[in-house]
């Protein structure tokens, strides 16, 4: 793990993996999905807009016409299509070599609530991920090796331009009296951050040989920051790196061989905004283990799911 340049063309030959990414059908998703096809991954791709599929399964072909893809609906901020699509899953596929807990949403303009009347951001990058691994660990469990990787953020801290300290807001959790979509983006994200870890310690005590690992991108520039407003859109231009960068923590988090589990890669230049995945240190509430243990037990009452490990 010395590398200090690790791109994508230190990614091994993949042929035989299944891999599902959440997300894929744009920005990083779309582009980790590119590379593992490229590696020879058997893809699975969830998607929530049917045409959005369909044109990214016809962008991958065009470069890599052999790629296995299939192509599943997923609303990932609903639990039911969760639920829908794992049973899906499990029905066709007997192994699972790699969940990208990729998919998300950031800053909406006004508060929304999810199917299940969850606030919008953390259903979709929390609470759909948290339901959609547990549902898919009878896969994980039997695929020796096998990893699940969460995209968090640099955001999950208190960091330049971002002047709080994100919280569990367990006391309010959908923001109901007073919404700063900023705080509930960050709060979304810090959770993503929990859960991994927790998750790597569970798996580990229950001796399953598989780890959860965590990335964030850095500053990239996607579709992510689409309702973030105008002077976001110059930035993206001016100060944000491209999304063949901003893939590489997820792919290193993913693929790095010797992981013991609970790593987070992100880039390292410009406080975390910019250059090639290394390891970093996440934010000192994020290690807090009974934070995160009380964050699992609220997940799983949300849900209405409990883990079987």
């Amino acid at each position: 793990m010395t590398n200090q340049k690790w791109t994508a063309n230190d990614i091994p030959n993949q042929t035989g993996k299944t891999i599902i990414i959440t997300g894929a059908t744009s920005g990083i998703g779309l582009e980790a999905a590119k590379i593992l096809a490229a590696k020879g991954a058997k893809l699975i791709l969830p998607v929530r807009n049917a045409e959005k599929g369909k044109n990214a399964v016809k962008e991958i072909k065009q470069r890599f016409p052999d790629a296995d893809i299939a192509v599943m609906p997923l609303d990932i901020s609903d639990l039911d299509s969760v639920r829908q699509f794992a049973e899906k899953v499990k029905t066709k596929y007997s192994k699972l070599d790699l969940l990208m807990n990729n998919a998300g949403i950031m800053w909406t303009p006004q508060r929304m609530l999810s199917k299940q009347g969850n606030e919008m951001q953390f259903a979709t990058n929390h609470l759909g991920h948290f339901i959609l691994t547990g549902l898919l660990l009878s896969l994980i469990k039997a695929t020796p090796n096998s990893r699940i990787v969460t995209q968090s953020s640099v955001l999950h801290k208190k960091t330049q331009g971002q002047d709080f300290e994100p919280q569990i807001q367990f006391e309010d959790l959908n923001f109901t009296k007073s919404y700063d979509t900023k705080k509930v983006y960050a709060q979304s994200k810090l959770a993503n951050l929990l859960f991994t870890y927790e998750l790597d310690r569970r798996l580990k005590q229950s001796d399953i040989k598989a780890i959860a690992t965590a990335s964030h991108p850095g500053y990239t520039a996607t579709n992510l920051q689409k309702d973030a407003g105008f002077m976001m859109k110059i930035m993206n231009v001016v100060l944000a790196q491209k999304v063949d960068m901003g893939v590489l923590p997820i792919l290193r988090a993913a693929i790095e061989p010797d992981l013991k589990g609970g790593e987070f890669y992100g880039p390292t230049k410009m406080n975390e905004m910019k250059g090639y995945p290394e390891l970093v240190s996440s934010s000192d509430t994020s290690y807090d283990k009974e934070l995160a243990r009380k964050l699992w037990e609220v997940s799983e009452n949300l849900v209405d799911f409990k883990y079987d490990f």
